[in-house]
């Protein structure tokens, strides 16, 4: 029984808790639930992942109501990896709030709860109107989470967070109405199934309708040029926000692939499908490059992990853009190693400040950190992984990608082939000088003051580092656990390209006999 509940778990349990955080406001109590919300999650999310591994797939049908009248619930092998990932991180965010960021203001955990609620919940459903509802929810937790802690920065970057995301917000109504509009439905699977059919004018505008959606959600993944809202965001928010927005990119991603998968299926002309030109991928990939190349130009580490996020950002649209299973699993791969990546990044940035208290994160001589071989060493970790060195999974991800173009040569342009190589293998490179270059600025061009004793300023506590070690250690298991987890995202991939079961068992799914079990034809 408890199986069938699966799929609604991870967006039942933070809202409850989260409710029952704002009957008691005790910091102690809250961060106690807290803790025992996320750990509820992650068994939830681990459970799903095990069962999703074996073929499972769980359809969850919201107030009983047979589909497509009432809203879905889907549970696959994708849709568990994200919940899985999300789950993990935000332990790691909380052991990283407790060193006194989430007593900077009132409702740190509540909203934390609601933006879990929020990405979950756009990871497990099959609406497009509520992934739209599950969006909203998202945003407005992150507003609050943003702002946490006041200061001039974040509530300047909140702004400019709210406008940009209140214009995609609109963006996505305005898809969603014409896809209404023409087919009748917003269920994802009855999307698949009805596009295909359309013909003439109505085929023309739901193509429309897909393409503005795949432009929001470009517009949340921060993909260049859509990408000017980030560095300011993710630059101003405290480290352990910052680090649960490292996830925030993949939700535009993932409603690419799924919107992709399921929705678009069968909505471009056969002419276009016969022979792809694949310009997508290169924009993507040269986004990449880019963004690598502009955090060459980032004056303090926080800058330059947000640059980080979206190159990162550019080099899994490039798989998803591609299109084939390879490809696919190959981002797939990659977003759950540079999630973890960007959030170790982002927590060491903030123990790089903490120990340099004249000079913060920022590139510029100053005197030695404290404790500079602990702090350089998650430095040299961090960095090495996010920009992609071998052993890290950064490495295995960008060479399964680069791979999965071989057998494409002949089928897409040459030069697009060129382009994606020379894009990642460059922008890998420039990485790798603008970390360098920041390390040196940080733990070597030190002053000739004297450098700092124990007496001389605030060691770093235990509990101050481990968060940082934590991401460290879930990053170095992604690079050790390859295979496994290379299986699992092939597996998640064929069952992208091959929605048609999925379809099948969304449309046939019949709601649980009862007396109460609502009749879609019933008419008021």
């Amino acid at each position: 029984m408890m199986m069938a509940h699966l799929p609604v778990l991870p967006i039942v349990i933070p809202a409850l808790f989260a409710a029952v955080m704002l009957l008691d406001r005790r910091l102690a109590v809250q961060r106690a639930l807290a803790v025992v919300a996320v750990l509820l999650l992650a068994a939830v999310a681990a459970a799903t992942v095990a069962m999703t591994a074996e073929g499972w797939r769980g359809i969850y049908l919201l107030g009983n109501w047979a589909p497509p009248w009432g809203i879905v619930l889907i549970s696959d092998r994708l849709s568990s990896l994200m919940v899985m990932v999300t789950a993990l991180l935000t332990l790691i965010v909380l052991a990283a709030a407790r060193g006194g960021w989430d007593a900077r203001g009132e409702h740190f955990h509540p909203l934390l709860q609601i933006q879990l609620m929020g990405l979950n919940g756009a990871f497990l459903t099959g609406d497009v109107f509520n992934l739209f509802v599950f969006f909203e929810v998202l945003l407005i937790a992150s507003y609050g989470l943003l702002v946490h802690g006041d200061g001039r920065s974040r509530v300047v970057a909140g702004m400019r967070f709210v406008t940009l995301n209140l214009l995609g917000s609109t963006l996505f109504l305005f898809a969603a109405g014409i896809l209404y509009g023409v087919a009748g439905t917003l269920n994802m699977a009855d999307l698949g199934s009805r596009l295909p059919m359309l013909e003439g004018t109505n085929a023309t505008l739901a193509r429309s309708g897909v393409w503005l959606l795949m432009v929001v959600f470009l517009l949340k993944s921060a993909i260049l040029p859509l990408y000017f809202w980030l560095p300011g965001t993710y630059g101003a928010a405290g480290a352990p926000v910052a680090a649960l927005f490292a996830v925030m990119t993949k939700v535009g991603l993932y409603s690419v692939l799924r919107v992709q998968s399921v929705v678009a299926t069968g909505v471009e002309p056969a002419g276009e499908a016969d022979s792809p030109v694949p310009w997508l991928a290169v924009i993507a990939a040269v986004s990449f490059a880019l963004a690598m190349l502009a955090t060459l130009a980032g004056r303090d580490l926080r800058r330059i992990t947000s640059m980080l996020v979206i190159s990162s950002a550019g080099l899994l649209l490039a798989g998803i853009a591609l299109a084939t299973e390879h490809a696919i699993a190959a981002s797939l791969y990659y977003l759950v190693h540079t999630t973890f990546s960007a959030a170790a990044l982002f927590l060491v940035a903030d123990l790089v400040t903490r120990a340099r208290p004249a000079s913060l994160d920022r590139l510029e001589a100053s005197i030695a950190p404290v404790q500079p071989a602990l702090v350089g060493g998650l430095f040299f970790i961090a960095a090495a992984a996010m920009v992609g060195l071998p052993p890290f999974g950064g490495f295995i991800g960008k060479t399964m990608l680069l791979q999965a173009t071989l057998p494409l040569v002949g089928s897409i342009p040459d030069a697009a082939i060129i382009v994606i190589w020379v894009a990642l293998l460059g922008g890998t490179l420039l990485g790798v000088i603008a970390l360098s270059r920041a390390g040196s600025g940080v733990f070597w061009k030190s002053t000739p003051a004297a450098a700092p004793t124990p007496a001389d300023g605030p060691r770093l506590r235990a509990s101050d580092w481990a968060p940082a070690a934590a991401a460290l250690l879930v990053v170095a298991t992604v690079g050790l656990a390859a295979a496994p987890l290379q299986r699992f995202t092939l597996d998640a991939a064929r069952d992208l390209l091959d929605p048609a079961s999925l379809i099948e068992q969304t449309l046939t799914e019949r709601p649980v006999p009862g007396p109460h079990t609502p009749d879609p034809e019933t008419r008021l």
